[in-house]
């Protein structure tokens, strides 16, 4: 069974650091796509970083552009996003998305979901 996995969510005051985890199971990265979208009540879902393992680019929405990286390590198949400044608007459920065969010009598209992690900053 394809399944994606994140960890590393939970509670952190504002101007703290997390990493996120997105771990593949059933297959591998290698040739996929994976992007991070988060979901607020007030915001609705919006993709915010996103790699191709294909090509190596990277793109970032700009509220997250310079705080968060995108990274990966494909020997664990795993994907991260390393967030840092973090303040109380980034307080989200956060998904990674993955799609073997579409590019990060399609995030928006991509089939696979995990099943989020919160992130809460505390103010």
């Amino acid at each position: 069974e394809v399944q994606l996995v994140e960890s590393g969510g939970g509670l952190v005051q504002a101007g703290g650091s997390l990493r996120l985890s997105c771990a593949a199971s059933g297959f591998t990265f290698d040739d996929y796509s994976i992007a991070w979208f988060r979901e607020t009540p007030r915001k609705g879902l919006e993709g915010i970083s996103c790699m191709s393992n294909r090509d190596g680019t990277t793109w970032y929405e700009d509220s997250v552009k310079g705080r968060f990286t995108i990274s990966n390590d494909n020997g664990l198949d795993t994907v991260y996003l390393q967030m840092n400044s973090l303040n109380a608007e980034d307080t989200a459920v956060y998904y990674c998305v993955a799609d073997r065969y579409l590019g990060c010009n399609n995030y928006a598209l991509f089939k696979t979901w995990g099943q989020g992690t919160q992130v809460t900053v505390s103010s």
